[in-house]
């Protein structure tokens, strides 16, 4: 395959996605859980038809490509797209995406929008554009791109979901309705995930589990004056605290119940410590910290790691507690309190679960009445032990397109997804990269995808589908 004619295939291309992909961002297509009615609103399939016209007019001889829609749960698009002549013998490649997005939110820049896109120094603004809505561009690209310089790739089966951003709760149904016709896959390809930098190919070796749960603490049947119960009867807040405090440090943030805590693999230290190198000083840069707020730690090493293989606690929500202009003085009958934990990758998230159910009701100080409700657990992930043939691709796409090696990243957050390919595929290869780098502002305002880097990891994996159609 001609490199030269390679990196022009795509860049025609991706500049005829991205004006597909500003429509895209016009649908407001939320995630079930944010959008209870969307099979009445109608958004996600807006989205998934969106995608599917623009596939249609692709040139991807003898590709199918079919909307998937099982009753009550969310559709899915696929594209089965068979290998080209000189790769018929190579194993399937199962490319992902997906199309739901998160909540427009306020407070997005002047002349910015959830739902309109944006071109600015380089970026396209707007819900989704990032996260994940150029996935499902990107791996039609470089298909398409392979094809018309000479290149191979094996059968490839893109499937773009739309019930990610609420943990993929209708996945696993898919999977067991397409498991036969996705037959045995040789190689994973997720473009769903995030980079340290835009100077390198980054690949995700590692995805941090989620526990959550609702806990209510509740004392009395009806708020009290606090004048004439403040004292005699204990605050729900203080005895909320003093739950919290049997899972979480007050003074450090650790975690801890030992079911929540996990050795850390010797080889995933190792890629921790050569990203720490790569990019010193991350932290401060990636977080919007007020002025002198100290980080948690002073290695960067070990800051890394409490965001991809310690457990984390966060409170995430509340309720019984009006707002400060509303407050009166009256002792309030309860406190709830919504937790989300981040697990190591290797946890089981069923029995870290509960481990945290049996902290908070364990033996309630004063007696306090505690209900832990809504509770929700997903798995984290651990990539398989990298094949040398994969190595080799990573090396020359990287190496090839950005003029750097690429770099190994665990990544703190969940994509559920992953568990589940694993578990159904385990002699599987994996890939997962993407373009949510460290400004991209996924799921909150001026959400955006730097094009360039989008467009060079569009060639880069183009690279590792040839060399994989090849060598492995």
């Amino acid at each position: 395959m001609d490199r030269t004619a390679l990196h022009e295939a795509v860049s025609i291309r991706w500049n005829e996605a991205v004006s597909s992909l500003e429509g895209f961002v016009r649908i407001p297509a939320l995630s079930p859980a944010f959008d209870p009615d969307w099979e009445t609103s109608g958004h996600l399939n807006s989205a998934i038809n969106h995608l599917y016209d623009w596939i249609r007019t692709r040139d991807l001889p003898g590709a199918t490509v079919t909307v998937e829609k099982l009753p009550g749960l969310t559709p899915l698009l696929m594209v089965d797209m068979p290998a080209t002549s000189d790769a018929a013998s190579a194993g399937t490649t199962l490319l992902y995406g997906h199309l739901d997005k998160q909540p427009a939110l306020d407070g997005w820049s002047e002349g910015l929008g959830a739902w309109e896109p944006i071109r600015r120094d380089g970026r396209l603004f707007g819900r989704g554009s990032v996260d994940d809505g150029y996935a499902g561009y990107a791996a039609i690209t470089a298909i398409e791109a392979i094809r018309a310089t000479g290149g191979a790739h094996g059968r490839c089966v893109l499937l773009l979901e739309t019930s990610e951003e609420s943990g993929s709760p209708d996945l696993p149904a898919y999977l067991d309705h397409l498991a036969d016709r996705l037959g045995s896959v040789a190689l994973v390809v997720c473009l769903d995930s995030g980079a340290a930098d835009y100077e390198r190919l980054w690949l995700t070796t590692s995805l941090r589990g989620l526990a959550s749960v609702s806990v209510t603490v509740s004392l009395l049947r009806a708020g009290v004056h606090s004048g004439m119960a403040g004292g005699p009867v204990a605050s729900s807040f203080r005895i909320v605290r003093q739950l919290l405090d049997r899972l979480e440090d007050p003074a450090t943030g650790a975690i801890l119940p030992p079911e929540l805590t996990a050795e850390i693999p010797a080889d995933r230290i190792e890629e921790t410590r050569a990203t720490a190198a790569t990019v010193p000083g991350a932290w401060q840069v990636l977080l919007p910290l007020r002025d002198g707020v100290q980080l948690d730690s002073d290695d960067e090493v070990e800051l890394h790691l409490r965001n991809t293989w310690r457990p984390a606690l966060e409170v995430i929500g509340a309720s019984g507690l009006p707002s400060p202009s509303d407050a009166g003085n009256v002792l309030r009958p309860s406190t709830t309190l919504r937790l989300s934990f981040r697990l190591p990758p290797t946890i089981n998230a069923d029995v870290a679960l509960d481990a945290i159910t049996r902290a908070l009701t364990a033996n309630p100080p004063r007696g306090a009445h505690v209900d832990v409700t809504d509770a929700e657990a997903a798995n984290g992930w651990n990539a398989p032990a990298t094949a040398e043939w994969l190595k080799d691709a990573l090396d020359s796409a990287s190496v090839g397109v950005f003029g750097q090696p690429w770099r190994a990243l665990g990544v703190g957050g969940s994509i559920p997804f992953m568990g589940l390919l694993h578990e159904a595929h385990p002699d599987a290869q994996f890939v997962i990269t993407g373009a949510l780098g460290p400004d991209s502002n996924a799921h909150v305002p001026d959400e955006s995808l730097n094009l360039t880097y989008a467009e060079k990891v569009t060639e880069a994996i183009a690279l590792i589908l040839d060399k994989a159609a090849r060598d492995s």
